[in-house]
């Protein structure tokens, strides 16, 4: 049976559509005697039109005795002149819990990478939580990322199967900390992505992956979905630390929740004008987390961040392979630093994630390296939430940086330098190896004030002389030449500041 889908109810940011109905279904065995029964199916078509909400609900009647609800979709695609956004449709489901914000009700979200899905309480699609199918009013949430100027023609099967429920297994979630080395340097990449969401790597192949980058931490961070939580079992060890976070892929933009509790959902389903993000923000340091905006200025739509950095623990300045993008973030949080210094107001650190969704994507391109008192979630979280840390394109690159001052006084990555006055001589000092044909650049508050080649081996010690009068903060960067006259190269790495103060 087919029917079109007609709007019943609307809100700010949602539509709601009307119910479908599997009432027949309860009248005809439907598995409540624990036997199959005949699968039910039903198909909605209809129209969105531009100018839709950001959130439009289809509402189904799920009866008793269901041991699955599976759904496919399909939308159309017609031409648009250049320039002109076309048809992009996402989806997800809710379960009769609701659809209210907080997420009490979620079961899954796929985005626009898989056409169909399914839940069942044993098993479910990855992006899908596996649970009970539980009587009462599910939505099947429809999101039109974009909408051509003819509308979003759009068709919904839900199909019910009926019997036994079977049980949902336990998730076994990764330990929250490895061996590791002790109070050391760790390498790690926070932004990655499965077939859990719109990857196409498996979590083994993420892990293996990882591995051969030399990393020692990762952390899950699918798009509005914590599925690939459990699904890393086997796949830690000794030598490599499993986090579990969130992509939060709202309309104004995406943030990182970085190694949240295991299970945790962060809601997605706002704009930068309801005001909502920092109750979200405060749910994921609840949870243990910390708040990553990510590229905040990517250009594919809605990844512009648009919600500032007043509730960030720290942000992406760098994602996947170097580009204008990355230049343009790391210009911005610079200025963000200026502006902490003259306020004397808490700084934001700086992190580099992969973003790697499928090859050729490379795992640990780039990679935060951080000072941590050993593997575990807290200790990394700690290490990072106090820019202790630098960022390097591969596990090639080390970098040793820090201030000295009179009287043995020295301040690492991250680190204040308090010395007698002003006008007290210091000592800026960077180790690099693993940057072939790299220069060295001190940046401080007053802009890039020393410059110098390293080595053509890529292992060298720069040195550079200067007061806190003349620079609030020095931070290296590590460059390739420029390949374009006027630009600056690459970055090969980036440390996070040492303050000075006299």
């Amino acid at each position: 049976m087919a029917r079109r889908g007609l709007l019943v109810g609307t809100a700010a940011t949602a539509l709601t559509l009307a119910t479908v109905s599997f009432a027949d279904a309860a009248t005809s065995n439907g598995g409540q005697d624990g036997t199959d029964g005949p699968d039910r199916t039903r198909t909605v078509r209809g129209t969105l039109p531009t100018g839709s909400p950001d959130y439009v609900y289809l509402p189904v009647e799920v009866p008793c005795g269901v041991r699955e609800i599976a759904v496919s979709y399909a939308y159309e695609k017609p031409p648009v002149p250049a320039g002109t956004q076309g048809n992009a449709l996402d989806i997800g489901i809710f379960d009769e819990r609701g659809t209210a914000l907080g997420g009490r009700g979620f079961r899954g979200w796929s985005g626009g990478a898989r056409g169909s899905f399914f839940i069942r309480a044993d098993e479910a699609t990855p992006g899908y939580i596996a649970g009970p199918v539980r009587a009462g009013t599910w939505n099947i949430a429809l999101g039109p990322y974009t909408v051509a100027p003819e509308g979003l023609p759009y068709e919904v099967t839900i199909t019910l199967r009926f019997g036994a429920a079977g049980s949902t297994p336990e998730p076994v979630y990764p330990p929250r900390r490895a061996k590791g080395r002790g109070r050391a340097w760790y390498r790690g990449d926070c932004h990655l992505h499965s077939v859990h969401s719109d990857g196409r790597r498996t979590p083994a192949e993420i892990a293996a992956a990882a591995r051969a980058a030399g990393l020692d931490f990762i952390n899950s961070s699918e798009h509005n979905t914590y599925s690939a939580h459990g699904a890393w079992d086997g796949l830690w060890g000794d030598d490599l630390l499993v986090l579990t976070g969130e992509e939060i892929t709202t309309r104004n933009g995406h943030v990182l929740a970085v190694a949240t509790d295991p299970g945790t959902f962060v809601d997605w389903r706002y704009r930068a004008r309801d005001n909502r993000f920092g109750h979200y923000a405060k749910a994921v340091r609840r949870a243990g987390g910390l708040v990553v905006p990510a590229h905040p200025h990517a250009t594919c739509i809605g990844c512009h961040w648009k919600f500032g950095f007043g509730e960030a623990d720290a942000v992406e300045v760098w994602n996947g392979a170097y580009s204008p993008e990355d230049e343009i973030a790391l210009a911005e949080w610079d200025n963000s630093l200026v502006a902490a210094v003259r306020r004397s107001r808490p700084w934001v650190a700086a992190m580099g994630n992969s973003d790697a969704h499928r090859e050729p994507d490379v795992v640990g391109l780039p990679q935060t390296v951080v000072l941590a008192e050993e593997l575990s979630r807290e200790a990394i979280v700690a290490g990072i939430r106090a820019g202790h840390s630098y960022i390097a394109e591969s596990s090639a690159v080390t970098l040793s940086f820090g201030v000295l001052g009179g009287r043995g006084l020295h301040a690492g990555i991250g680190e204040r330098l308090r010395v007698d006055g002003d006008d007290t001589p210091v000592t800026v000092r960077l180790e690099a190896a693993g940057v072939p044909g790299c220069t060295a650049h001190f940046v401080t508050d007053q802009g890039t004030l020393f410059t110098a080649g390293l080595p053509a081996s890529g292992t060298g010690t720069v040195e550079w002389h200067t007061t806190p009068a003349c620079a609030a903060y020095v931070r290296a960067e590590v460059r390739h030449p420029a390949t374009v006259p006027g630009l600056p190269g690459a970055l090969a790495a980036l440390t996070n500041p040492v303050f000075l103060e006299g």
